[in-house]
């Protein structure tokens, strides 16, 4: 409580907890019950110790309705840094949900007289709280959810510590079933709550992107507005993607030569709909973000000295369709076509990178890809050293590697528990005659975001991407430390949704878009649970089931509630299909 200058406490039963933190040092209490002051004067004890607490000059408050703080005289001008609520409970015989109800309308009375960077202290009865610090865990429907109650005020739980009575002198717990009984303190636990960042819905991003002379103006697609602009691999970033590639990148340079190469690959391609493939065999049509221009223009020199730009909507493009680029193995002919690339030399290009991909706690729609690309010789069997180097550095972060021909391609797959093929190892095909014959074409492309939730064990890959600042406070502090998440024990919330739609035109990747975008990336998973084909319609009903989970801002039931009505508001209007 060092730290902590203005504490509140509410529902005292006898105030020896309240007149034992009054004489720490720095700490101004206020300290409130429920009771009339007559009534407290028949708690054993509590005369003495509200002497001591005005002795001590704190503020001692009668008859305060802790789940109607704003609404008091005294305590609605004031605002607290800590707001302390120890063993709540409804009084007499109440049931888990009368208390869940307590437990709510307090969180929501006490945000309203919080700091913004203040703090809201529960203690339970061990098992009351419903998380799996309790021992023995109560199964969550007989437990008090007390972090989903916590959520419906935009509170997340931070810490939970053991309740330890004996550090403060003097105190005796009582108001058990409204008598002058203790509670069980024996295994009671503190839960620490402070803000949750608020949720806010991702505006629609109008891009503009160069490819060559052309210049393209297109609207990114909704569920993917929070992945850009991010500059998560910038010179001043801490971000733990940077870290994890520039110790691989110090890694391989005792082993290779390495360059890492400065251009500015477009996150926008022009591309053929085989390209991707071509390029990168795990890749299909489907994965691919195309992209329609809403306006494309060229830029001609011999014609336009003040650069001006000429307007190409009503002409074809230079160079066919457009895409968000799928791979950075897209750019590996124009890497070694590149007047710097030397053989011998790994050639390095990171990048963000976009692919198709269902909901999934493995997989994001948007990752940072690390390429390398070099040219060795080919008795040095360069494929087979750059698996040993790699295994020696990863493979005790639980990865396997796994080898594998396609047509003239050898490659070996990394794979993890979590992800399959998060990386590969290559000899391709030379793009150039010219080039030496003995020497190989190899390219290593790497997940960098995979690759840092495994070696600083981030169990949700979207923290990656949170904006909540404590995310990357943790790796400026400790740069190369496993992650401690400022969330603990997020609430998730089961929803199904049932439809009926045409299989000839369903993509059950665009239902997953859908969900993604009105989410805002709340939904951690979706299953399939049923389907079923009319045998003489021909129409089929699928049944899916959304695992709603946020990482990093408190997700309410009600939130979840409001997100699932949305998307069966917008599901037929997007989609075409007939909801059940």
């Amino acid at each position: 409580m060092s730290k902590t200058r203005e504490v509140l406490l509410v529902g005292e039963g006898n105030f020896s907890f309240s007149a034992a933190l009054s004489e720490s040092d720095g700490v101004g209490v206020t300290a409130t019950c429920f009771q009339s002051e007559n009534q407290m004067h028949r708690q054993e004890g509590a005369v003495a110790n509200i002497q001591r607490l005005r002795d001590r000059g704190s503020v001692v408050l009668f008859e305060v309705d802790c789940t109607c703080l704003k609404e008091h005289e005294t305590i609605q001008h004031s605002l607290f840094d800590c707001i302390i609520f120890n063993f709540p409970h409804c009084g007499r015989k109440s049931g888990v949900k009368k208390n869940r109800i307590l437990l709510e309308k307090f969180f929501q009375s006490a945000v309203a007289v919080l700091k913004d960077n203040g703090e809201v202290h529960v203690t339970l009865c061990n098992g009351q709280g419903g998380t799996p610090c309790d021992s023995p865990m109560r199964e969550w429907h007989n437990s008090w959810q007390v972090v989903a109650m916590a959520a419906e005020a935009g509170l997340i739980l931070s810490e939970i510590r053991p309740f330890d009575c004996e550090a403060y002198q003097g105190y005796r717990c009582t108001g058990y079933r409204s008598q002058d009984k203790g509670f069980h303190v024996e295994g009671a636990l503190t839960h620490i709550f402070s803000w949750s960042l608020p949720h806010t819905v991702p505006e629609k991003l109008k891009m503009e992107k160069t490819i060559g002379k052309e210049t393209v103006c297109f609207e990114l697609p909704a569920e993917l507005s929070n992945y850009m602009n991010r500059d998560f691999l910038g010179q001043q970033s801490h971000h733990p993607v940077k870290t994890v590639q520039e110790q691989l990148l110090r890694e391989l340079k005792s082993v290779w030569p390495v360059c890492t190469m400065n251009e500015d690959f477009s996150e926008l391609v022009s591309c053929l709909p085989e390209t991707p493939e071509a390029c990168d065999s795990t890749l299909t049509h489907s994965d691919v973000y195309w992209i329609k221009p809403t306006d494309t223009f060229i830029f001609d020199q011999s014609e336009h000295e003040q650069n001006d730009c000429e307007s190409m909507d009503d002409q074809q493009s230079l160079t066919g369709s457009y895409a968000l680029r799928p791979s950075l193995l897209l750019h590996v002919q124009e890497i070694t076509q590149n007047e710097d690339f030397t053989p011998g030399t790994l050639h390095a290009v990171s990048g963000l990178v976009f692919q198709r991909v269902p909901i999934s706690p493995s997989r994001s729609p948007a990752f940072h890809q690390l390429l390398l690309v070099g040219m060795f010789p080919a008795e040095s069997h360069p494929v087979q050293c750059f698996q040993d180097c790699l295994e020696s550095l990863l493979a005790s972060y639980g990865m396997s590697f796994e080898k594998a021909q396609t047509g003239l391609e050898q490659h070996v797959w990394m794979n993890s528990k979590m992800l399959s093929k998060f990386g590969r190892i290559a000899h391709l095909p030379s793009f150039s005659s010219a080039l030496d014959e003995d020497l190989q074409l190899i390219t290593v492309s790497i997940n960098l975001d995979h690759l840092a939730t495994l070696i600083f064990c981030i169990s949700d890959w979207r923290l990656l991407w949170s904006f909540d600042p404590r995310f990357l406070k943790h790796f400026e502090l400790n740069p190369l430390g496993s992650f401690s998440p400022f969330s603990l024990y997020p609430p998730s919330y089961l929803h199904d949704i049932s439809f009926w739609m045409e299989p000839e035109s369903y993509d059950e990747l665009d239902f997953h878009a859908l969900v993604r975008e009105v989410s805002c990336g709340a939904v951690k998973d979706v299953a399939l649970v049923d389907r079923f084909r009319h045998p003489h319609m021909g129409h089929a009903s699928l049944c899916y089931r959304l695992t709603y989970q946020s990482p990093d801002w408190a997700l309410s039931h009600s939130q979840a509630l409001g997100l699932q009505n949305q998307l069966r508001r917008l599901l037929p209007l997007r989609l075409q299909v007939t909801l059940r």
